[in-house]
């Protein structure tokens, strides 16, 4: 049928189009360095707590078809077994690939891999955020765990001199296809190591997963210990994963690969994500005890990629059974909030990844009945947001402030941890930048950059506003390379913030060069101009800019309007209709949010899950419109 080869042919094309944009994505990531944390590609989230990876061990991708929608349900990141395809097999007897149509498999073995990121794209709901070129976030990229797994470490890949030569051959191959995390068995021939790792450096952002099995004997915990460390590959992966064999479980050593990483990690500098498990039957509790990033079955495939292993259903009910996770209690701080979306958003979030924990509102009006009350003082208590008007008063409760919040002088974000004792440490954070400075520098960081590269007059944040989320607005503006300008109807508020993040205060907004502080007349003294402004007014005041800041084509500003109810704030209108750049209160909402649900979980979060359940709650409905 003609109309049916035309579909897939525009399918094909859509998925290829979104294939480029997606190496690109990955391509302008700054790299990440080893031991960094909480940034978009970091291995202490990609690798996280309570995350999962399932093992594929289909000859064709195309056989996974049927179980793709059920597993992304389950898992973080998809394992690519290349060793087990048939197109590697032909490559390692150095036989063509000609039902495809190509001379050489490893055409195939890229193309099959783009299947599998297609047939996961319209299930990948646990996929995290990758930023992309302007405005746009890539929602939809399951990650992918690239592993060619040899003979000697419990997998199909020859090992012989010429085998191991081929295997860093594919191993290359999946860095220039720009996947997520290289799994790198660390016992090979060093010199070939090195050549990979250093293009890995120099040229790549695929995270590196440094692996070694021990099949069939037993090794001492000294041993095991110094496995997790030459998995480091000198300080270059990572990541590790060590996978253990034990004899027998008289002494509970399927235990053991786990205590190990825990050892190694005392000795690692900086400490790495350890991933750490027992072959076979004998040590499925291993992974149990396994705290990050395991491999996983899962029940809809007709067979189990090595034995012993679980689904992520069966792990997740075990670490709650052994108390190895707690449903803990989450919520939102404030008063007057019964119009706050981040219920729904972090609620839904929890859900999305299969985690148990529970967030409500808790509005109050004074700090005091929160922190007496019954969630702040739950053993469970995991951790809540703060919003307005508490966000100053929370910070004698904490024990501990980020840089950011103290810096800033305001908590939206309150973490529980526990120290070495076992004692809770509460510790203060702020996300509400993140949420600004993530939208406002991908459309404006290269911009600013180039403007100070080439020189001439000052860049300027324009930050409406003087209370604690201006504090925010203007430790942005720093951070994005901008000077700062505050406006507040209370000049008093805007000068302390001057006084505290450095800046010049605007007496008014007009065009007047006689008025000495005039924002026209500030402008014409820097030779400068405003590339963003920042307004955190309330939606009360219905604020507008005035008409000559939006008089030139060529140099309007961007503008965030920190609202995000209604959708449409009369600035927002006026500026749209201008031709501004915008970032909407609404996407500030789920960029801090985001930052926040992975402070509490210590794993990525679940991007267009939390992005979808907020604009459902902002977009205007048919009234509002009219």
């Amino acid at each position: 049928d003609m109309g049916d080869d035309t579909a897939a042919a525009a399918s094909s094309w859509a998925d290829l189009e979104w294939e480029l944009n997606r190496i690109a994505a990955r391509a302008l990531l700054p790299p990440s360095a080893v031991g960094a944390t909480g940034n978009a590609n970091s291995a202490d989230l990609m690798m996280g707590l309570n995350t999962f990876f399932v093992s594929l061990t289909f000859p064709k991708v195309e056989d996974a078809t049927p179980y793709i929608e059920q597993m992304c349900q389950d898992v973080d990141s998809m394992e690519y077994r290349v060793d087990l395809l048939d197109a590697a097999k032909e490559y390692s007897k150095g036989e063509s690939s000609s039902d495809e149509g190509s001379d050489d498999p490893r055409f195939d073995i890229l193309y099959q891999q783009q299947r599998l990121r297609a047939l996961c794209r319209p299930h990948s709901q646990r996929a995290p955020g990758l930023p992309f070129a302007g405005t746009t976030i890539i929602d939809d990229a399951l990650p992918i765990v690239y592993t060619v797994r040899t003979a000697n470490q419990a997998g199909t890949w020859p090992d012989d001199e010429e085998g191991i030569k081929k295997m860093f051959d594919l191993l290359e191959l999946g860095l220039r296809s720009a996947t997520e995390v290289l799994d790198v068995e660390s016992a090979w021939d060093p010199q070939l190591t090195d050549k990979l790792l250093h293009q890995s450096q120099s040229r790549y952002t695929s995270l590196i997963l440094g692996s070694h099995h021990v099949v069939g004997t037993q090794v001492s915990m000294d041993d095991a210990v110094n496995l997790y460390l030459q998995c480091g590959i000198q300080g270059r992966a990572h990541g590790t994963k060590v996978v253990l064999s034990i004899l027998s479980n008289e002494n509970n050593d399927d235990a053991l690969a786990y205590e190990a990483s825990l050892a190694a990690a005392r000795l690692q500098d900086p400490e790495l994500p350890n991933i750490s498990l027992i072959l076979g039957e004998i040590g499925s509790y291993s992974r149990i005890l396994n705290p990050r990033f395991t491999p996983v079955t899962h029940e809809c495939l007709p067979s189990v990629a090595a034995p012993g292993q679980l689904t992520a259903a069966e792990i997740m009910a075990g670490k709650l059974l052994m108390k190895r996770l707690a449903v803990q209690r989450y919520g939102i701080l404030g008063h007057n909030i019964a119009y706050s979306v981040s219920p729904e958003m972090q609620g839904s979030a929890f859900a999305a990844v299969k985690l148990p924990h529970t967030y409500t509102r808790c509005d109050v009006e004074t700090v005091e009945e929160f922190v007496e009350g019954p969630i702040w003082n739950d053993d469970d208590f995991g951790g809540c947001s703060v919003t307005i008007p508490h966000k100053q008063n929370i910070i004698p409760h904490l024990d501990v402030l980020t840089d950011a919040a103290r810096e800033i002088g305001s908590v939206n974000t309150v973490i529980v941890k526990k120290d070495k004792k076992g004692t809770r440490v509460l510790i203060g954070d702020n996300t509400d930048w993140k949420g600004m400075y993530n939208p406002l520098q991908r459309l404006v960081g290269d911009d600013v950059a180039k403007g100070k590269k080439e020189g001439g007059g000052k860049q300027y944040a324009l930050i409406l506003g003087g209370g604690g989320t201006a504090r925010a607005a203007a430790f942005t503006a720093a951070k994005l390379g901008l000077e700062r300008i505050y406006w507040n109807r209370t000049p008093e508020k805007a000068a302390d913030l001057a006084k505290e993040f450095g800046g010049i205060v605007a007496g008014n907004l007009g065009n007047n060069a006689e008025v000495e502080d005039s924002l026209g007349a500030i402008l014409a003294k820097e030779e400068g101009t405003v590339k963003v402004v920042i307004s955190t007014l309330p939606k009360a005041a219905e604020f507008t800019l005035p008409e000559w800041m939006l008089a030139d084509a060529a140099s309007l500003p961007v503008v965030l309007d920190v609202n995000y109810k209604p959708y449409n704030t009369p600035l927002l209108l006026q500026v749209v209709e201008k031709g501004c750049n915008v970032v909407r209160g609404s996407e500030m909402l789920w960029e801090q949010g985001v930052g926040q649900f992975e402070l509490w979980t210590g794993r990525t979060a679940p991007y267009g899950v939390m992005k979808k359940v907020v604009l459902e709650n902002c977009l205007p409905g048919e009234e509002e419109e009219k």
